[in-house]
């Protein structure tokens, strides 16, 4: 069966709507909802990503003010809404703050009126995210050659397992996967005791660090293009790409591993709760809580510092661990095992309470190991702000709906103040907004749509 509303009938109403297909240059989409003091006020940004990585860089980018319009599939929308643990209407509490002050507009890429719908999108935007394996834009007829001659200055940030180029490129690229590429996973768990390399699996960190830290630097790099951009307008007549690794973004948290292994041929393995070459720096283990005696209770102790290092051991009542042997941190790294269990024994003796009172007394960096329930409770995050109860589903004033908390906006930037504006919104819930809105379509035409299963 024929769509009755087919490709060139769409870009017909599309024109006669008024929607041009002129170039934007170097001009910013003109955005009216984002309070006019944010970095990224007047910036419209098309996410086409799903699940985390992008996502993540499309929730930075709106936190500080850009206009996020969050493409998704009818029907079943983007599968972080029903991933873990989900709230009383059925949706992941985790997708509300990830797709914090987006719009949604279902669209069905996967026919070619929902894929023209997108490209009207893109050349009214200034930003495209998108973390799909590479090449499917293409075969969409959507990546950067065929969006640039409408749009010269669109930014396409792209996000992948192993990037636009190399032989691995096409490949499914995970965060999981591509933390253990990146070298990540090999340093994250206890050493075996004669190889020094992992004794068992690795452990993981219980979050999706590598997506995660991808979408900040799909952040960073969509920041920095749109900087570049408004500098040098000339300097990329045919277009920038921002082409982001999640094995490469991990592989920017490495420090000096490389280096080491390349000068002194090191390969540094597992190091437990402590750091490799940086001493002393541990969990150690305290009393119990009275109130649950079968638990154990650790604190987190930094004083590789030189002179925080000395102030512990008087602490510690271990003076005799002072004094030029122990003065500077490669003559602690000879040492390590003595100075560990000369913490731990004192540590032992103490409730955390005790430990972190004697420690912030003289000045030794200290923290409790706690649960989200702590965090969220914690004084220094309340007082912060750094948790933000946000509305969900109906009229606040009238009780309709319910808050969910959620992480504030970081950094925080003096004389700015870019809190969610909005929780993630119900599947499609901008669609008709943004399509007669931005793109001029008639409310018959969005009818239309709709009944053919293009939009939702």
């Amino acid at each position: 069966m024929t769509s009755v509303l087919s490709t060139r009938t769409l870009t017909s109403c599309l024109c006669r709507s008024g929607t041009s297909l002129k170039p934007r240059h170097a001009t910013l989409a003109t955005v009216t909802d984002a309070p006019k003091n944010l970095p990224l006020s007047g910036v419209r940004v098309l996410e086409m990503g799903q699940l985390i990585a992008g996502p993540f860089a499309g929730q930075l980018l709106g936190q500080f003010g850009a206009e996020v319009i969050k493409v998704e599939p009818p029907r079943t929308g983007d599968p972080l809404r029903v991933w873990r643990e989900l709230d009383v209407d059925g949706t992941s509490p985790w997708f509300r703050s990830i797709a914090r002050n987006k719009k949604s507009v279902a669209i069905d890429l996967r026919k070619p009126e929902g894929r023209e719908l997108v490209k009207q999108l893109a050349i009214k935007s200034d930003v495209i995210i998108e973390n799909f394996k590479p090449g499917t834009l293409e075969k969409w007829s959507l990546g950067p050659a065929d969006l640039h001659r409408h749009n010269p200055s669109l930014i396409f940030t792209r996000v992948s397992g192993y990037g636009q180029t190399g032989p691995w490129a096409p490949r499914p690229g995970y965060a999981s996967v591509c933390e253990a590429e990146s070298g990540f996973r090999y340093i994250n768990g206890f050493p075996d005791v004669d190889t020094q390399g992992l004794a068992g699996p690795p452990v993981r960190p219980n979050i999706s660090l590598g997506d995660s830290i991808a979408g900040l630097h799909a952040a960073f790099g969509t920041v920095l293009a749109l900087l570049g951009r408004q500098r040098h307008p000339s300097a990329n007549p045919s277009g920038t790409t921002v082409d982001v690794s999640i094995v490469e973004s991990m592989l920017n948290l490495m420090e000096g591993i490389i280096p080491e292994y390349d000068r002194k041929g090191k390969t540094r393995g597992p190091s437990g709760s402590s750091v490799t070459g940086i001493v002393p720096t541990n969990a150690y283990p305290c009393l119990p809580d009275p109130s649950s005696p079968s638990t154990p209770t650790y604190i987190v102790i930094g004083a590789n510092g030189d002179s925080i290092y000395n102030r512990l051991m008087q602490v510690v009542e271990r003076p005799d661990l002072t004094g030029p042997s122990y003065q500077q941190n490669h003559h602690r790294v000879a040492r390590q095992v003595e100075i560990e269990d000369a913490i731990s024994e004192w540590t032992r003796k103490h409730t955390v309470e005790e430990v972190i009172d004697a420690m912030n007394e003289v000045g030794v960096p200290v923290g409790r190991v706690v649960s989200v329930k702590e965090v969220v409770e914690g004084e220094q995050i309340q007082a912060r702000g750094a948790v933000r109860d946000v509305w969900v589903g109906g009229d606040e004033e009238k009780g309709e709906g319910w808050n969910v908390k959620m992480q504030g906006t970081f950094p925080v930037i003096d004389g700015v103040d870019p809190q969610p504006r909005w929780a993630g919104p119900d599947l499609g819930f901008h669609t008709d907004e943004v399509l007669m809105g931005d793109l001029g379509l008639s409310s018959e035409a969005v009818s239309n749509l709709r009944s053919e299963g293009i939009i939702g």
